[in-house]
């Protein structure tokens, strides 16, 4: 490892996460599902662990954690989001540390799929150059 490179915060624990989301009593789980997978895809260094009892995604830092207390949407939470530049307007929220994502259906999963990889990559980006 470059001397200038951040370790990881966790091994990649994909299968913790996959007995959570079998045992996840939640109506939006199939679009929590989806989500996942689409985070999951952006980039092959994206790991995901369960932390704060919910699905969590890091790349050198954490990266967002999928709330899934709530159980009209699917909530995710972007950690330390306020330094994206959000073009879409997915982003919701002016908090000092963190930026809100919501997803009601699947379709909302569908249609914004495009512009929610681009925050992540973005997002991977900015951790690249810090």
């Amino acid at each position: 490892m470059a001397a200038t490179q951040k370790p990881r915060l966790a091994p990649n624990k994909s299968e913790e996460v996959n007995q959570f989301m079998e045992q996840l009593d939640h109506p939006l789980k199939a679009e929590i599902q989806a989500v996942r997978e689409i985070i999951m895809n952006v980039n092959p260094q994206i790991t995901e662990q369960i932390k704060w009892n919910a699905p969590t995604f890091s790349y050198k830092e954490y990266l967002l954690t999928i709330h899934v207390r709530a159980q009209q949407h699917v909530h995710l939470i972007f950690h330390n989001g306020a330094i994206i530049e959000d073009q879409s307007g997915l982003l919701q929220g002016n908090y000092p540390d963190r930026r809100m994502v919501y997803f009601t259906d699947m379709q909302g999963v569908q249609d914004k799929k495009g512009a929610l990889e681009n925050i992540i990559r973005a997002w991977v980006r900015l951790m690249d150059q810090a």
